[in-house]
């Protein structure tokens, strides 16, 4: 059955329920909201660290609803930050988050990262991970790592 009435749109919505789904089991929680709270405050900072170009080559691998959560209030000319640290990567989710209460940041971090790396090209999660300093590439499954 359509919810929209747009295949694109409706497959758009059932994968976006997939990767919230993950998350959901990944962060051990039923609240769906806190899910896409972290999922899109992660996605921020991540989005922000690695610069226009390589934000953009990332962002066309989510699925067009999450490409839009991606690049909701992006300003490429702040980009990239320059967090060289956990910690201050960390903060940047932190303020992402808007004070939503409750979110352990880098419990969420690590698990949206994981998520990531199952729903998306290994290569391409690959490729991003080589871009960030050993403390961030820390934050991505081991699996990634080994790759």
């Amino acid at each position: 059955m359509s919810t929209t009435g747009l295949d694109v749109f409706d497959r758009s919505v059932n994968e976006t329920n997939s990767w919230l789904k993950s998350l959901m089991e990944k962060l051990a929680t039923s609240d769906r909201r806190a899910a896409y709270v972290a999922l899109r405050a992660t996605f921020h900072a991540l989005r922000d660290r690695i610069g226009p170009e390589n934000a953009v080559h990332l962002g066309a691998q989510f699925p067009t609803l999450l490409r839009g959560v991606y690049y909701e209030g992006w300003h490429m000319s702040a980009t990239p930050t320059k967090e060289r640290h956990k910690e201050a990567f960390l903060d940047h989710v932190r303020r992402e988050l808007r004070g939503e209460p409750g979110i352990d940041v880098e419990k969420a971090v690590r698990a949206v990262f994981e998520v990531v790396w199952e729903k998306i090209d290994p290569g391409e999660v690959a490729k991003v991970m080589d871009m960030l300093p050993a403390e961030l590439r820390a934050l991505w499954p081991r699996l990634a790592s080994a790759d």
